[in-house]
């Protein structure tokens, strides 16, 4: 028999430690957004080069998300969630003592590997200790520490990276994570899940490392190489193929799977999963371009870029717990589709951009964009959970999650190749005006020297404002693309079923 649901003050304090968990890793993934180009610069290496140190978190993190319920099945899921949020809060340290990118990016992956199951697991807990009518908003709870970690993590990155130092991003994880390891062994050491002796899915494990690594290495690297025509792309797109072919295969037919794919039969999750996924891809994407173009193009500090990126954070914590509450009342589709509809309309919004726009025209879309985001992943991660049973949870949460995070990753590396691409071919196409016929280009030229420029001095001056130019049309392309594909996303929703009820409450087939 499984305990009893935790009740009172002791149900608040197990929410706190565990929200504490996600909130240090969610927390961990948006402070370094706005922190790159510092990092980039101390560590001797390109902006685009430093995103490396979001996306190798990523991949390690989202590839140890699916055995999340072997290892809590082998372990215990208070043990494991406690084990991985102290190895979790060394690693942080060990990165904030790294001299070089490729040493920073070695102790991410580690990062992220030992953070794998500290997301499913603090959802999976709040789930097993709460009572069943209040489990819509456990899920509440636990969605507001990914919604508030947005809020504090540009704002924190920008202002450590330019009042003390980058390193700082990764040591403030230390107090908190061996504060919320400690409150957890405390509280829950007595309610263990049951542990049994499952064999390890190796061969599927190292299909998806291989597999899952390459294809990211090529999304990191096919922009700089020139894509198809650089053999090494070519090289990895095959292996990645191959092994992603295979590794389907062999997850359906395994006896015991590292991922358990048999869940995609299940409606509601295969729909939740999937939507949530093609979501994240966007919306993770647009959170890291942001902060770049207003650092590199627009003349914003690491602290002002934050501050930009910071307010969609705002009106989800008000709005978070009304949709927890009502998670049972109202079709979860409905509240997602408008999610997707206030998403879309702040891209749409923000692809009108120029380079003259100031900070409250910054702040306001993505203040409003915060309503979408607390009718985003609550009703997702709810439906996406809604028909599996409770031995099932913790494999569905972490298989949501890897794919969940996954997407960021890719969605991060997508976006940069495509802005960059779009930059390039708006500065061509900018810079064909330029000619010696054109009594524009005759008049910036004049004016430019009437300023005492000298004429190479004044072409410099031309070509870095066409650039200027050429990134803020890249950037609006992102944005209405995002647009597009969040307006594409509300018909996918509509293809999950009710009734959506309480995650871990439907009956083991």
């Amino acid at each position: 028999m499984p305990p009893k649901p935790i009740v009172g003050s002791s149900l608040a304090l197990v929410t706190v430690a565990l929200a504490l968990g996600t909130f240090m890793q969610v927390l961990d993934t948006t402070i370094t957004n706005v922190s790159i180009p510092a990092i980039a610069g101390d560590l001797a290496a390109s902006p685009n080069q430093g995103t490396w140190v979001i996306t190798s978190f990523a991949v390690s993190n989202a590839i140890m998300l699916p055995i999340t319920g072997w290892l809590a099945r082998r372990v215990g899921e208070v043990k494991l969630f406690v084990s991985a949020t102290l190895l979790f809060t060394l690693a942080s340290w060990a990165c904030g003592l790294a001299t070089n990118l490729p040493m920073l990016i070695f102790f991410r992956i580690l990062q992220g590997a030992v953070a794998g199951p500290m997301i499913p697991l603090s959802q999976s807990l709040l789930l097993a200790n709460y009572p069943n009518e209040k489990k819509g908003m456990a899920l509440a709870l636990w969605s507001m520490t990914v919604i508030v970690a947005p809020i504090f993590g540009p704002i924190l990155g920008g202002w450590i990276t330019d009042n003390i130092s980058w390193p700082w991003v990764f040591y403030i994880n230390i107090p908190v994570g061996f504060f919320s390891a400690f409150l957890t062994w405390q509280l829950l050491k007595d309610r263990e899940s049951t542990i049994t002796r499952s064999p390890i899915d190796g061969v599927g494990l190292v299909l998806l490392i291989v597999g899952v690594g390459c294809l990211q290495i090529l999304l990191d690297k096919g922009n700089e190489l020139g894509w198809f025509s650089s053999s090494f792309i070519v090289g990895l797109a095959v292996i990645a193929t191959v092994t992603l072919s295979f590794f389907i295969a062999w997850e359906l037919t395994a006896e015991h799977p590292v991922v358990d794919l048999q869940l995609f039969r299940k409606r509601n999750f295969a729909v939740g999963a999937i939507t949530l996924s093609l979501a994240y891809l966007t919306f993770f994407g647009n959170v890291v371009v942001l902060p770049l173009w207003l650092q590199t193009q627009m003349d914003y500090t690491a602290t002002w870029a934050g501050l930009a990126a910071a307010p969609i954070g705002l009106l989800s914590l008000v709005f978070s717990p009304m949709v927890g509450r009502n998670l049972h009342r109202v079709d979860l589709r409905l509240f997602a589709t408008f999610s997707f509809l206030v998403f879309a309309g702040v891209s749409f919004w923000t692809s009108g951009f120029s380079t003259d726009i100031g900070y409250f025209q910054l702040f306001l879309p993505r203040f409003i964009q915060g309503i979408g985001v607390a009718f985003f992943f609550v009703p997702l991660s709810s439906m996406s959970l809604s028909d599996l049973s409770p031995q099932q949870l913790a494999s569905g949460a972490g298989l949501s999650n890897f794919l969940r995070i996954l997407a960021g990753s890719f969605g991060t590396s997508l976006s940069i190749s495509l802005w960059e691409h779009r930059g390039s071919l708006h500065y061509s196409q900018l810079a064909e005006h330029v000619t010696a016929s054109n009594p524009l280009t005759t008049q910036a030229l004049d004016r430019l020297h009437a300023l005492g420029a000298s004429s190479e001095g004044a072409l410099a001056i031309l070509s870095r404002t066409i650039t200027k130019q050429a990134v803020m049309l890249a950037t609006d392309d992102i944005f209405w693309l995002s647009g597009c594909i969040f307006f594409a996303l509300i018909a996918v929703l509509w293809f999950a079923r009710p009734p959506f009820r309480a995650a871990g409450a439907a009956v083991a087939e």
